[in-house]
């Protein structure tokens, strides 16, 4: 039987640790330091009597007791925001544009579960392209952007760094005799543009396998097999290997990740970084195989 009440920061601690894989991120996250967060886990760990986290260098899992413990400890912090938020003021609004080429195709349940910290913060979610995205930020429509952007650009942190590469279902064959059968987002996609350009480049020709409404869409084609698709190593379907060198297809080069914001309250700034906490640190990728950044032709920018 515990004893001791659960402090709600240790509570917040552990599901940053949980959520983000680290204690670093977490702190970030939440405005303090790493090893403040690490403490409040060690106590949340020793009044519950259970180890909840593994600790290993680079990577923080979730033991089988923390796994048990994650609903009814986001139950108890949602409860606690409730409660907190009885007597504040009126709900803010905060407009968010995301690339779906930049977070894949769970960007809508990564804003849900970071929104379910503060029920007072109501989220626009808009997703188009980066450079919809960055126009529409310049214009004073969005007050956070995220998009993936590759050489020289305008404003913004980055939040990662990714490489490109010609992702396939592992079933999927080559025949040179036939033309390069291409998976892309949408036919505007300037990402798109610049694979079949550098397809071209190299001598090589193709042909429209598929084109999707949206990443979800993009993602099953490849994993039905249906052609290779040009993304960042980050969002890559499971499963999906990179075949960009068995296939003699061309570098695409890297890509960063970039958030570009001017949120000024306390509640919209907490949001902003606990959003850009989740995009650091190592990719957490199971199946498809990293690639090595390769330098673009050009310093141009392109923006999808």
């Amino acid at each position: 039987m515990i004893a001791a009440s659960l402090d709600i920061d240790a509570v917040a601690a552990f599901l940053g640790a949980a959520d983000l894989r680290s204690f670093t991120r977490a702190a970030e996250a939440l405005g303090t330091t790493q090893s403040l967060v690490s403490t409040r886990v060690k106590r949340l760990e020793e009044v519950l009597g259970r180890p909840l986290l593994q600790r290993h260098p680079r990577l923080v899992r979730l033991t089988a007791e923390g796994e048990r413990f994650v609903p009814a400890a986001r139950e108890l912090l949602a409860a606690h925001e409730r409660a907190r938020a009885a007597f504040t003021e009126a709900p803010e609004r905060i407009s968010v544009g995301i690339s779906e080429q930049a977070v894949g195709a769970d960007a809508p349940a990564l804003l849900a579960r970071l929104a379910g910290h503060d029920p007072t913060l109501v989220i626009s979610l808009r997703i188009e392209r980066s450079s919809l995205l960055d126009a529409a930020f310049d214009r004073g429509e969005l007050d956070v952007a995220v998009m993936l952007r590759i050489g020289a650009g305008k404003t913004g942190e980055t939040l990662c760094r990714d490489a490109f590469g010609w992702f396939a279902a592992p079933t999927l064959t080559r025949d040179p005799a036939q033309p390069l059968p291409l998976v892309s987002l949408m036919t505007e996609c300037a990402l798109r543009r610049h694979a079949i350009e550098a397809v071209g480049g190299a001598g090589l020709s193709w042909r429209e396998a598929f084109v999707g409404g949206g990443m979800a869409a993009v993602l099953a084609a490849v994993q039905g097999g249906l052609g290779v698709t040009p993304l960042a190593a980050r969002i890559a379907p499971l499963g999906a290997v990179d075949v960009g060198g068995d296939w003699g297809l061309p570098a695409l080069g890297s890509s960063e990740v970039v958030l570009r914001s001017n949120v000024a309250t306390p509640r919209a700034n907490a949001f902003v970084r606990e959003l850009a906490a989740a995009f650091r640190g190592p990719v957490q990728r199971s199946s498809a195989q990293p690639l090595p950044a390769q330098p673009l032709g050009n310093s141009n920018p392109i923006s999808r």
